[in-house]
């Protein structure tokens, strides 16, 4: 078997005006994926999605350049796999959407799944955790963070993580009153899900760990990237002083990158996202997070064929715990397949198909015309 063509659709949907999420002063205004697909002599096709955070049209870009690589080789030669270089998100990217259309297509060879290439005896459905929390205006009705909560629960999640709202200085919002906040959360939710807060690296070290003291005592899951993440030492008190875990690491995609923080127990969970790092070096860094006291525990934003690659990927983990699941894509990030997996009372049910045991829907660079320029814009007032 040898690959004779690669290709990727640039796809983009609009978010209706009411749909729109934000956080902070940034606002959306679409949706964007970028798909590869890797085509074969015996007509087997593999399919993986590159994080869009990359801009479609420049993973298309790499995409192109790294296939000169690949046409006329075997797909099921490991050593044809390109590797993350830690350098360009655009590359990286584009090397995870091929990474999982190479694993797809050797388990559609293999006739098995790819969590089981990966591993023995993989977990058979991924918990999956509510992710949003990006549509609270700190200067209407902040409560809407809560009303958001408790319709997850009404659909059977058991996790969620939310962001920290609107800009806080528009409304003079400190530490205290968003701790308030969440003491408010915590109780209405009544102990049916666990919460994760993503702090999006905007806090200085001692807000962090005063938010970190605080949810540490309400019994939050964990605190993600409360403060800029070059700040290693911080990460590595923050986590310290508290029970609580501290996670990062989202936009990293080498283990070699993960090692400081890792060496230095800055992290307790590593954040490594399949669809910017592959799922090949997702498993090595979920391994060497293991064996260094951590856990692998997927960032994983934008669409449903990203989903299944880290699903993948942590149904094969050493200690697989949960997945992002986000929840404010919109029709897009399922509408790109053809059928839409199963997901029962917070778990998403691998499919017992070989590949990632999906198929794309037809004609999807007609029905989502890419749409050029940034999925969102910032706002000042």
């Amino acid at each position: 078997m040898k690959i004779t063509k690669v290709e990727t659709l640039c796809l983009s949907r609009p978010h209706e005006p009411e749909h729109r999420w934000f956080t902070s002063n940034f606002r959306t205004t679409k949706a964007d994926c970028a798909i590869v697909v890797i085509h074969t002599d015996d007509g087997l096709q593999g399919i993986g999605e590159g994080c869009a955070y990359g801009d479609p049209p420049q993973i298309r870009e790499k995409v192109e350049w790294l296939s000169h690589e690949l046409v006329g080789r075997s797909p099921l030669d490991p050593a044809v796999a390109p590797h993350p270089n830690g350098h360009s998100r655009a590359y990286d990217a584009a090397v995870s959407g091929l990474d999982a259309a190479l694993w797809d297509i050797r388990g559609k060879a293999e006739g098995k799944p790819v969590s089981e290439l990966l591993v023995d005896r993989p977990l058979e459905r991924v918990r999956l955790y509510a992710s949003s929390g990006c549509r609270y205006d700190w200067g209407e009705r902040p409560e809407q963070l809560i009303d958001e909560a408790l319709e997850y629960i009404e659909d059977g999640f058991t996790a969620y993580k939310f962001r920290l709202g609107s800009e806080w200085t528009w409304d003079d919002v400190t530490v205290g009153r968003f701790i308030a906040l969440l003491e408010k959360l915590v109780e209405a939710v009544d102990g049916r899900m666990d919460l994760i807060l993503e702090g999006n690296q905007r806090f200085t070290e001692s807000d962090a760990l005063e938010i970190a003291q605080a949810i540490d005592r309400m019994g939050f899951f964990w605190f993600e990237e409360p403060i800029p993440a070059a700040q290693i030492d911080g990460y590595a008190r923050l986590n310290a002083a508290v029970e609580l875990p501290i996670s990062g690491g989202e936009a990293l995609t080498t283990g070699e990158q993960f090692v400081p923080y890792l060496e230095q127990k800055a992290y307790s969970i590593v954040q490594a996202d399949a669809g910017l790092c592959g799922i090949t070096e997702g498993l090595r860094i979920g391994r060497a997070a293991h064996h260094m006291g951590a856990v692998l525990i997927p960032h994983n934003w934008h669409n449903g064929l990203m989903t299944m690659a880290n699903a993948h990927l942590v149904a094969a983990l050493p200690n697989p715990r949960i997945l992002e699941l986000c929840m404010i894509q919109g029709p897009l990030q399922w509408d790109i397949l053809k059928e839409k997996p199963v997901i029962r009372d917070s778990f998403l049910e691998l499919p017992d198909r070989p590949g990632l045991g999906v198929d794309l829907a037809d004609d999807l660079e007609q029905r989502f015309p890419y749409i050029e320029g940034s999925y969102g814009v910032t706002v000042e007032k």
